[in-house]
């Protein structure tokens, strides 16, 4: 017996078993209520049937079929029964596909069982609501991530915290688990933390067919590349924020590795060549001092100089750098916000919502301007194909309408683009202008607030024509990209950028 196995599978544990009896000959005669029972996939049943039942010398009868292989005549068609079984499966397996395609365009969750960090709601098992337990430790990934940690250092940090993994955790709620639970009950994988760290879900939303398999008789999942997802936002409430959940996906792209030593640094993976936009190596050695720590042009180091020249930087300096220019940055928003907000090129809200708002009536006007003219151009069509209208005024006055058409589609296109790019840039500065806001008493930079802040540090050659060294670094922060020195003395000293 075989409860909860499909027929088209034959890894079957009591087939199995079967099998190995039928090989050491322990098996006389085979039967089975009909010939389904035995199987839906006919190229497998026709071998069983029809070699090594012959080859083992088994008996093998399928009762309502009447079927006897002592009898060959009534195992003549026995093939096409076996087509027909297997016909029955891949027709369910079509239909199956349907209604979880129908299911899946219209919003609602596919997998039986919700991510780590949700449930399902008991009085409504199609909504999934927040697992504090699990959402808290889902939320300390994150944050360990923004810290620049690694998923496998990440899962040792939590082993050493004797979190419990996932699948004790869904044991002790009660719920099922297709994973058999570990010896260590906190024994975390990079794996495990890593699929957590790439699940949109935890931002609230609803993400279908991110998985597919090619056939009903494969069991191998494959994936589907991120355009052939279908994501409902806001469907549920989110665990991580879309800032914490940008920021985390933008690290997970620029992988750190730790150095021979086990030393890290936090500036690693974000600092970039000025010249080349190439990484630059974190060098150090057990004998040296931290001020001795710095970061080289990877292009310069491995192609050599003449391909890029050295850009050196020790990472003691780096870091003073960037924390004295991210103090300034903070101190501008919080004496000058609105000063600032002008200089990066964002308008008061008032203003912004008042120039937004003439611009969609303006591109309302060019629609309605544009299908007026269609009109017209009809018009004029017909009046000319009557002999209402002369062949040299039709030809002038399409010439006209269609003159006027395509700067009208041009001028819709400019201001639908300027309406957007004006949308995301106010939007932008705001959320950048809320980042700020955590820090305005910033003492120390550490690893979260450098991933949470800045995208990259642009390292330049260094300049020693003054007679002492010089080195211009550019930060490029998160939302609003690079922000000079210059702009921003400007505005503590008062002056209009």
């Amino acid at each position: 017996m075989d409860d909860g196995y499909f027929g088209t599978n034959f890894n079957r544990p009591s087939w199995s078993e079967l099998i190995e009896k039928i090989e050491n000959g322990g098996v006389s005669t085979l039967i089975v209520k009909d010939m389904s029972r035995l199987g839906r996939d006919y190229l497998k049943v026709g071998f069983y049937t029809e070699v090594l039942f012959v080859e083992k010398g088994v008996r093998f009868i399928a009762i309502n079929n009447g079927i006897d292989s002592a009898n060959q005549q009534d195992s003549d068609f026995t093939p096409f029964l076996n087509i027909i079984n297997e016909w029955y499966a891949k027709d369910t397996s079509k239909k199956i596909r349907a209604v979880m395609k129908s299911k899946g365009e219209a919003g609602e969750h596919l997998c039986t069982n919700p991510p780590y960090g949700y449930m399902k709601d008991v009085d409504d098992k199609k909504r999934w609501i927040v697992d504090e337990e699990a959402a808290e430790v889902v939320k300390r990934i994150f944050a360990l991530c923004l810290d620049g940690y690694g998923p496998t250092q990440i899962a040792r940090i939590l082993k050493e915290e004797q979190v419990i993994t996932p699948t004790i955790h869904f044991m002790r709620i009660g719920r099922t688990t297709r994973n058999a639970p570990p010896d260590n009950p906190y024994n975390w994988t990079g794996d495990t933390i890593a699929d957590i760290l790439e699940r949109p879900e935890y931002q609230g939303h609803t993400v279908n067919f991110k998985t597919y398999k090619q056939s009903y008789k494969s069991k191998k999942t494959c994936y589907n590349p991120e355009e052939k997802w279908l994501v409902f936002e806001n469907t549920h409430e989110a665990i991580i924020d879309a800032d914490t959940w940008e920021r985390v996906q933008e690290l997970r792209k620029n992988k750190r590795r730790p150095t021979r030593t086990g030393k890290t640094n936090m500036f690693s993976g974000i600092v970039r060549c000025a010249d080349c936009g190439e990484k630059l190596y974190y060098c150090t050695s057990k004998n040296f001092e931290a001020r001795q720590d710095h970061f080289v042009c990877s292009t310069s180091r491995l192609k050599g100089k003449e391909v890029c020249p050295t850009h050196f930087i020790r990472a003691v300096v780096l870091e003073q750098g960037v924390l004295a220019h991210l103090r300034l940055v903070i101190s501008c928003v919080a004496n000058h916000e609105e000063q600032f907000r002008k200089a990066m090129g964002a308008k008061q809200k008032a203003e912004a919502k008042k120039e937004l708002a003439a611009k969609r009536r303006q591109a309302t006007q060019a629609e309605r301007r544009i299908e007026e003219l269609d009109r017209l151009f009809k018009r004029i069509y017909e009046d000319n194909a009557n002999g209402k209208l002369s062949d040299s005024r039709f030809q002038m006055l399409s010439d006209d309408y269609e003159q006027e058409q395509e700067e009208l589609r041009e001028k819709l296109l400019q201001l639908n683009e300027e309406i957007i790019q004006q949308e995301e840039q106010a939007k932008n500065i705001d959320r950048f202008i809320g980042k700020v806001r955590k820090y305005l008493d910033l003492d120390e930079l550490t690893p979260t607030i450098l991933n949470d802040m800045v995208k990259a540090v642009y390292v330049h050659a260094p300049d020693n024509s003054k007679g002492y060294r010089e080195q211009q670094i550019d930060i490029s922060y998160d939302l609003v990209g690079i922000l000079p020195a210059a702009m921003l003395n400007d505005l503590q000293n008062g002056e209009t950028a």
